[in-house]
């Protein structure tokens, strides 16, 4: 027998023959499957849609892969753009390129689809983020006639510099972070901290952040018609020696270009900063064996890549199929719901698939015996009999 299903050529065979058509016709198919799982959410779920862009590194080791590149790290690989629903998690559009493209390659051409998929399906806002490499100043002025917000990472100017730091004190507000985590239990005493021990000991530069800063300011991009709003974010370090003490004070700027004008400075930030939950993303793309090249061509990669991913998108739709019905158990339900949608990929093959199952044909009907028991069976119970019922959308 097969020790792997399907057998490794199998599945190359498989993807080596689809070309460009082939998979653009996939992401459509996928995304009348993923407006229907849409259709059934509240109203609620289509007040703002957040699409996140990135580049993505797949570093391989073949010689004879048609595709593959050097990356500016000096990695041979390939350098997909992934695009993905910041509220669901799930993927929308994953595209295979050279390893040596720029991350914001065909992105504004991604971004425009996913828009238009959400703009369809309902959603009121639309909510565009990406860091410095997709802030393409040419689109701006038309995602801001179409109605899209968004919010990019920016590099300035050496001219833009001098405006930033000739801004005055008044204009600066600090910039105060939620904590991590709270703790529940009693105080504790600290414990010794043992890397600025050994700083300390080997006399290393020390880098200490002291707070932060956040400002705004109206910039017109050299490529745009209109002027939009900079928030600026400030970082205040201080630079000691151990041997010499306090050195000196030192800055470090980032900044973010964006059309709501209506959010304060520093949930634009939060926002800009929630992005960073995409590399989670990727993570568990990569535990599905998604973000691999096990093929040897750029566009069966490409078609295995976005086959694969399916699974982390399977998951954000049974949670959305989820139903949570009016009742006592409501609030349990919809815990479960948010906690099935923010589940690791291999917490769900555990729990929802790798079930032993004893099949007993007896009568006219088959029974499905469970021979394991796990926390999430109720869910999964609930899962099997919302999906024996007939559609209704």
């Amino acid at each position: 027998g097969a020790d792997r299903i399907p057998d490794p050529t199998t599945a190359g065979d498989f993807c080596r023959r689809f070309g460009p058509s082939d998979i653009e016709a996939l992401h459509e198919t996928f995304d009348v499957v993923r407006r229907k799982v849409w259709a059934a959410q509240p109203t609620e779920f289509f007040e703002e849609a957040c699409l996140d862009a990135d580049g993505i590194l797949v570093a391989t080791a073949g010689e004879c892969k048609e595709g593959i590149h050097i990356a500016y790290d000096g990695t041979w690989c390939y350098h997909p753009l992934g695009i993905t629903l910041r509220n669901t998690g799930e993927v929308l559009r994953i595209v295979n390129r050279p390893g040596n493209r720029p991350s914001h390659e065909g992105a504004a051409e991604r971004l425009d689809e996913c828009a238009a998929l959400c703009r369809a399906a309902g959603f009121r806002r639309i909510r565009m983020f990406g860091d410095t490499d997709f802030s393409q100043t040419r689109h701006l002025d038309r995602w801001h006639e179409e109605g899209v917000l968004f919010t990019f990472g920016l590099d300035v100017s050496p001219g833009t510099w001098l405006k930033v730091e000739d801004l005055p004190k008044s204009v600066w507000k600090p910039l105060i972070r939620s904590p991590r985590y709270l703790p529940k239990g009693a105080p504790r005493g600290r414990r010794k901290r043992i890397k600025q021990e050994i700083v300390e000991e080997r006399g290393y530069k020390d880098v200490r952040q002291v707070d932060e800063w956040v400002a705004e300011m109206e910039y017109q991009p050299v490529a745009c018609r209109r002027a939009y709003r900079l928030v600026i974010v400030r970082k205040n370090l201080s630079v000691s020696e151990p041997k010499q003490g306090r050195l000196f004070d030192d800055y470090k700027y980032f900044f973010y270009i964006t059309n709501d004008w209506e959010r304060a400075p520093s949930e634009v930030v939060f926002g800009a900063n929630d992005r960073c939950n995409q590399e989670n993303v990727w993570a568990q793309l990569r535990a599905a064996r998604a973000l691999h090249a096990p093929l040897n061509t750029l566009l069966s990669n490409w078609a295995y890549m976005l086959i694969t991913a399916q699974a982390w998108n399977i998951k954000a739709w049974l949670a959305l199929s989820l139903p949570t019905p009016q009742g006592r158990c409501r609030e349990k339900h919809a815990q479960d719901r948010e906690r099935l949608l923010r589940m690791e990929f291999r917490t769900f093959v555990n729990a929802f698939l790798r079930i032993p199952c004893q099949i007993v044909k007896t009568g006219r009907k088959i029974v499905h015996r469970l021979l394991a028991w796990n926390r999430w069976q109720e869910v999964f119970f609930r899962l099997a009999a919302q999906f024996a019922r007939p559609m209704r959308c």
